[in-house]
């Protein structure tokens, strides 16, 4: 069971990915990784077509999606490997989540408007089709636009020292609770969706639980290992070395399987290079497969 994977890779099915899967899995193969997870943004877009092209690559492709839910008035985002991207109970619950995700999307950039910010609905939605435009992919179209560079409030997303990650201190001054453009989440619970995992057949795994908009705590991952969680993102980008051990021993004390995600996805976050994270192994992708309702 020996092979380097990363279970938690974007493309640009989703909004704020930049490499299609055909790019991503040759870089796959390049890297040296055995089994890599493609899951965008509440979309299963990049399947099955992703699946034809790792098999002639000769690169595991597992399928995955990133649900964006709600836990205790946080958002919690979700994994789903193994899902069988055709399941109509999960596409009926994709689509709820992209609906909601636009109206949401739709708001944020109205109260940006209200602020005096120039900035319209064309300026970041890229089609019906397509997923809904995520705070920092709303952000990213802001600050590339000429007219931003004028408006004073603007100004630090510009400094050097920033322009790495303008999109995501911007998210944190505006979009955050109590921040001016701020609007209420109405996406599913993650308490409603982990008992569903089982009619598509994923094995569900909790994402970067040490983000500073989830720090999941025992807790909570004891009440969701109760509904059905499975895994748990241990190895992430978002994660230092504290967090790290801290969710591997929290792994470890629940029986959750320890994942490995480098959550790549391009531009958008120069910082997370493709092979960022290097404690992907096979054995993680056997064991969530145990634990699958196939």
């Amino acid at each position: 069971m020996s092979g380097k994977v990363d279970l938690h890779i974007h493309s640009n099915q989703s909004s704020d990915g930049d490499y299609s899967p055909a790019e991503l899995i040759n870089l796959a193969k390049i890297h040296g990784f055995r089994a890599i997870a493609i899951a965008d943004h509440d979309t299963v877009a990049a399947y099955p077509d992703g699946l034809s092209l790792a098999s002639q690559a000769g690169i595991e492709l597992i399928p995955n999606v990133e649900l964006t839910t709600l836990f205790n008035g946080r958002e919690f985002h979700l994994l789903l490997p193994f899902m069988n991207w055709e399941s109509p109970v999960l596409l009926n619950l994709i689509n709820r989540v992209h609906q909601a995700r636009v109206e949401e999307a739709k708001e944020r950039v109205a109260k940006l408007q209200a602020l005096g910010f120039d900035i319209e609905w064309k300026d970041v939605n890229r089609g019906e089709a397509s997923t809904p435009p995520l705070g920092v992919v709303i952000a990213q179209a802001l600050l590339k636009k000429n007219s931003s560079r004028r408006d004073p409030r603007l100004t630090k997303y510009y400094e050097s020292f920033n322009l790495g990650r303008a999109p995501y201190i911007f998210y944190e001054d505006y979009f955050r609770e109590g921040k001016p453009a701020y609007v209420p989440k109405k996406i599913a619970s993650i308490l409603d969706v982990l008992p569903q995992a089982a009619e598509f057949g994923a094995a569900p795994v909790l994402a970067h639980p040490g983000a500073d908009f989830e720090l999941a705590s025992y807790d909570d991952l004891c009440r969701l290992k109760e509904r059905g969680l499975v895994g748990l993102e241990v190895f992430s980008s978002y994660h230092d070395e504290e967090q790290t051990a801290f969710y591997l021993q929290l792994a470890k004390q629940l029986e959750l399987v320890p994942t490995a995600g480098s959550d790549f996805h391009g531009r958008i976050k120069p910082h997370v290079s493709f092979g960022l994270i290097q404690d992907g192994a096979y054995w993680m992708v056997e064991a969530l497969r145990q634990r699958t309702s196939r």
